[in-house]
């Protein structure tokens, strides 16, 4: 009972806290998961998966794009908004922290299925068969006889 009425609460608090943001800082916060999201493909390429750079690249994605939304801004419309800028640059940061996350959660069960196969075949090659081998001769193998080598 507990748990429902913190979830009412907190979603009761979070419904009227967005009501006090702007629309265009939620625009904002999406263009900055957008362009994070592709910093961060990108960074990911460049840098063969590096988690640091990955993020780095999303924050630089999402900080490139609101620079240069804030610098139209200033030249069109004669105003820089720093809250803006900052709501890109959360945006990007969102992605860059999502993808770290996800990236965890996939190299752990990665390692795991790693080392259950590494159990598994451990266990197979302990096996003993009870027949004894015989050396197999290719000839044999075709269904030959030996004695064409002794002509």
């Amino acid at each position: 009972m507990q748990k429902i009425i913190t979830i009412l609460f907190l979603l009761f608090t979070l419904h009227s806290t967005y009501s006090q943001i702007e629309q265009d800082k939620v625009l904002h916060f999406l263009g900055g998961n957008l362009y994070g999201l592709v910093g961060a493909g990108v960074a990911n390429e460049i840098s063969d998966g590096d988690r640091t750079w990955t993020f780095i690249g999303a924050v630089g994605g999402s900080l490139l794009i609101g620079l240069a939304k804030e610098s139209i801004d200033q030249n069109q419309y004669g105003g820089w908004s720093n809250e803006d800028l900052l709501a890109t640059v959360l945006g990007g940061a969102t992605v860059g922290v999502t993808i770290d996350i996800f990236k965890k959660r996939k190299q752990r069960k990665r390692e795991q299925l790693f080392k259950d196969a590494i159990k598994t075949a451990e266990f197979s090659s302990k096996k003993i068969f009870p027949i004894e081998t015989t050396e197999i001769n290719s000839l044999l193998v075709l269904g030959i006889s030996t004695s064409v080598l002794q002509k």
